[in-house]
């Protein structure tokens, strides 16, 4: 890896997680590292199951590299592989759009669920 990458660290690891992949489990514990739970809040709604899963779709497609270390309790790291930002430079135009219009789908999202709940 190269040197600048992002790491994620999550809370220790528990014993097994459903979901893709061989290898020990990824999910962070409910007292998980504050940086998966600044994660959890930045994508408003996702669960911590589906941002465990997600993370290991990217790990599955090496954009993401996976380590546990060794330590009581047990700790998961992530970060970017040297193919990882080309799939940022990607999805960065199509993020700042959706923060752009995040008000607007905020409203809309509102109002659907008002119309049709």
């Amino acid at each position: 890896m190269s040197a600048g990458h992002t790491v994620v660290t999550t809370g220790p690891a528990p014993e097994s997680e459903p979901g893709p992949g061989p290898g020990p489990a990824s999910q962070p514990a409910a007292g998980a590292d504050p940086v998966v739970k600044e994660m959890q809040r930045a994508v408003d709604g996702i669960s911590q199951r589906m941002l465990a899963l997600t993370v290991r779709r990217l790990e599955r497609d090496v954009l993401v590299s996976r380590t546990v270390c060794p330590t009581v309790p047990a700790r998961v790291e992530y970060e970017l592989t040297e193919v990882g930002p080309s799939l940022t430079r990607l999805i960065k135009p199509l993020t700042d759009r959706s923060l752009c219009h995040r008000s607007a789908v905020a409203g809309a999202r509102r109002a659907w669920d008002g119309d049709t709940g």
